[in-house]
């Protein structure tokens, strides 16, 4: 720190020891909270930026490519949803715990003034930032559909933005950067009220960025 900057400060605390003390104590803990956040906070700033960008002032950056399949069943075939599932993971490699399964029975429709029965419908589902698959199969067919799209770098940081795929420990994760954020508003908010003395200039510009805000959000609606 400079000599200047030592002096500045100095004319700008108190000199009171406990509320240097508090100030010290507080900017230690806004610098901890920024480290804590560093990493995370490069990763979802990035994304996005990437998402603000996906229908105005576009960013065409992330991509996908799908592929569609039929894949013929086994015999004997599989009995149930959860079979056809292992089955598929067995069959494509597809070993990771968020495969899911979802079986509809088969149950009438009204098609016109006809009463039809539709077959009971199966379907399988993996979802990660990486990729994304989808396996249908009506009751009564030979083939099961499969459907897969592949992400690229900057559509696995868009899924990861918003955990796509992702489970519970993820979610707690970006929660503490979002808990981080704000701290660090309110921290730096703090110092700035206690280390600046132009606290009129700050207060105009704190109001301007909440009316900015909120006049763009209430035109947006």
């Amino acid at each position: 720190m400079s000599a200047i900057e030592t002096l500045n400060e100095s004319a700008a605390v108190p000199h009171n020891p406990s509320r240097v003390r508090f100030i010290r104590w507080l900017r230690r803990v806004h610098g901890w909270i920024g480290l804590w956040g560093a990493a995370l906070g490069l990763l979802f700033g990035s994304s996005g930026i990437l998402l603000n960008h996906r229908a105005v002032m576009r960013i065409d950056a992330a991509r996908s490519q799908e592929s569609t399949v039929q894949l013929p069943l086994p015999q004997p075939a599989p009995q149930s949803a959860q079979a056809m599932a292992e089955w598929l993971r067995d069959e494509l490699g597809l070993d990771h715990p968020n495969l899911k399964s979802r079986e509809e029975k088969a149950h009438p429709v009204a098609w016109g003034e006809r009463d039809l029965v539709q077959p009971g419908h199966w379907q399988m589902s993996l979802t990660t930032p990486r990729m994304n698959v989808q396996a249908d199969w009506w009751v009564g067919s030979a083939y099961v559909t499969l459907k897969r799209s592949d992400n690229n770098f900057f559509a696995v940081l868009g899924n990861l933005h918003k955990g796509v795929g992702l489970g519970a420990p993820w979610v707690l994760l970006a929660d503490s950067l979002a808990g981080s954020i704000i701290l660090l508003s309110l921290t730096g908010v703090i110092l700035w009220t206690r280390l600046n003395r132009r606290r009129l200039a700050g207060a105009a510009i704190g109001i301007a960025g909440l009316v900015l805000t909120l006049a763009l959000s209430l035109s947006a609606m």
